[in-house]
């Protein structure tokens, strides 16, 4: 403790302070050449790497050029010769199948045109044939006798089975055409007695017409219409004729209209 008491390093603290301050920036100026020696280093070589890569993109081209083999090069042309190959090998199966099918087509066109002379040929016999029957008839037939017998049991054969088939076809039942029909009869006014108006309406009858069931379906201001339903035959009862029928009741019947109209 002695010997710190002739210590002036706290009294000259900004002395010491300057003198710390420039020991570190004459360091700093040492190793500033230091980094732009290491920088420059570094950009040669840089340098050095893009000219080696730049000579060997120089030795690739001149390779090329000199002829040198280039393995994708190879490849697509090997791909292409086998293409061709293929094309050359489809098209000489065409060829045959053109030249066997031409072939084909001319047999038939020859076996067509035997067949046809042979038909030919078939055909003038029996006409020949024919006409020599003809004639050996007309030597020796000299009254004709036995043609008008033939024809006439001919006749009365063909007779006989068209009796039969006609008789046949009156045996089978024959389908009736019939309509449902439901008609709307409408009154004068409310006072119309409903009742009559249903009983003149259900006194019309004829062959093939059948009245069905009836009610009374209002319409307004307390009027009421008849709607009345019915089966009719359609190749006896017209829908024309029943309509004017039911409109000859002029007493109760103002109109008709057809409600509904089905085939049964």
């Amino acid at each position: 403790m002695a010997a710190l008491l002739h210590e002036k390093v706290w009294l000259d603290r900004n002395v010491y302070n300057d003198a710390e301050k420039a020991y570190y920036e004459s360091l700093s100026k040492v190793q500033a050449p230091l980094s732009l020696a290491r920088s420059s280093l570094a950009s040669e070589v840089a340098k050095a790497r893009q000219h080696i890569k730049n000579s060997l993109e120089c030795m690739d081209s001149v390779a090329t050029l000199a002829g040198v083999p280039n393995t994708e090069l190879s490849t697509k042309v090997i791909s292409l010769e086998n293409e061709n190959k293929d094309l050359k090998k489809a098209i000489d199966d065409l060829r045959n199948l053109v030249i066997s099918l031409q072939v084909r087509v001319e047999t038939l066109e020859s076996s067509s045109s035997i067949t046809s002379d042979c038909i030919q040929v078939q055909s003038e016999k029996p006409a020949a044939a024919s006409t020599d029957k003809d004639d050996e008839d007309d030597d020796v037939d000299l009254f004709g006798s036995d043609d008008e017998e033939e024809s006439a049991e001919a006749a009365k054969i063909k007779e006989e089975r068209l009796a039969a088939y006609n008789a046949k076809k009156a045996k089978k039942p024959v389908l009736i055409a019939k309509s449902n029909i439901i008609l709307d009869v409408k009154p004068w006014d409310d006072e119309t007695d409903m009742a009559a108006l249903e009983q003149a309406v259900r006194s019309i009858s004829t062959d093939g017409l059948l009245w069905g069931a009836a009610k009374l379906v209002p319409l307004a201001y307390g009027i009421h219409k008849l709607q009345i339903s019915c089966v009719v035959e359609d190749d006896k009862v017209s829908i024309d004729w029943l309509t004017e029928e039911i409109e000859k009741n002029e007493d109760y019947v103002q109109s008709v209209d057809i409600a509904a109209f089905n085939k049964v």
